[in-house]
């Protein structure tokens, strides 16, 4: 969950018609349109051609923008994009207003199909983490690696930080949050935001803040952003609900790509103690620890999760290369 963004980006034009999104320097942004369903993605030219494609999704009530520190990073081993998950970023709510993690799952498989840019190296975070965890699990032939920062995989002890979030998903919560918070300005959204997904708030330069408060008002302003965070948080909580081979931790160990996983030790709305539960559910994963991120590694410390991911990459190369000269 996250609606950070970052400094040094210029105003682009939405798709939506509210007022623009924000484009980090060398980043483009296009609209995929399917059938009942409009995406925005936002990429990077990778260093060179014929590099692998990295696909990207973020978390609850964030953008593709969370993004925008890692993918630099990695321009010279993977050629990078980002999705906006239908309603939140540039993308319109979904034309059948399912908001589920499977429906959320199912618009990554159904843009990654309709690209032909499969198989990619897959991030996720939080809401994004349990997504494609679920699309590597139903779909591995879709996905080379899996990364997932703080994913939002079930967890019935709920952390005391992350509770308003799962209260979200009661009907009616979110229309009294509406009404007991009218008064607050973007500016104080935001500050209460960075608080919670970041270890150290105090990392976001003050230029950075001023974006995330400007991306902040753009978003209330849309007419379908409540709509698509209850429905949204409403998808996470159902489905950790649910068992048998649909649960996500099931699905987890089905997962056959090389998975990294980066946990926050001050992580506000996914416990750090589940860093070990998930180790042991993805067979054959690697774990990094990182003792003073939060929710948003990515954005926090972009740099230690690229060095992780370039890791992930060589280990699996070597392996490829050894496999096929063994054989």
């Amino acid at each position: 969950m996250s609606s950070t963004e970052l400094p040094g980006i210029a105003a682009a034009t939405p798709a939506t018609g509210a007022s623009a999104v924000r484009i980090a320097e060398g980043e483009e942004l296009r609209t995929v349109t399917l059938p009942g369903l409009t995406l925005a993605l936002r990429s990077r030219p990778p260093a060179r051609s014929g590099l692998p494609p990295a696909f990207y999704v973020h978390g609850l009530g964030g953008s593709s923008q969370n993004w925008s520190a890692l993918m630099p990073l990695l321009d010279d081993v993977v050629e990078s994009e980002a999705l906006d998950l239908p309603g939140f970023g540039d993308s319109p709510p979904p034309d059948d207003g399912n908001y589920s993690v499977t429906g959320h799952a199912r618009a990554v498989i159904r843009v990654l199909d309709a690209s032909g840019r499969g198989p990619v190296h897959l991030f996720g975070n939080s809401l994004g983490g349990a997504v494609t965890t679920r699309v590597a699990a139903l779909r591995p032939d879709l996905v080379r690696t899996l990364t997932l920062i703080s994913p939002a995989l079930p967890d019935l002890r709920v952390q005391r930080t992350a509770a308003p979030t799962a209260l979200l998903a009661v009907p009616g919560v979110a229309g009294l949050f509406q009404r007991l918070t009218r008064d607050w300005t973007p500016e104080m959204r935001t500050r209460g935001m960075l608080g919670l997904c970041y270890g150290d708030p105090s990392r976001v330069s003050e230029e950075g803040v001023r974006n995330a408060v400007d991306e902040m008002r753009r978003r209330l302003e849309l007419p379908y952003f409540w709509d698509a965070m209850t429905r949204s948080a409403r998808g996470i909580v159902d489905a950790y609900t649910l068992g048998g081979q649909h649960g996500l931790w099931r699905q987890a160990q089905r997962v056959l790509a090389p998975t990294l996983l980066v946990y926050g030790v001050r992580d506000q709305l996914v416990s750090y103690r589940m860093a070990r539960k998930a180790a042991a559910a993805f067979r054959g994963s690697r774990l990094l620890s990182l003792p003073d991120a939060g929710h948003v590694a990515m954005m926090e410390y972009p740099e230690l999760v690229a060095t992780a991911f370039r890791e992930l990459l060589d280990d699996n190369t070597s392996r490829d290369d050894n496999d096929t000269s063994g054989s």
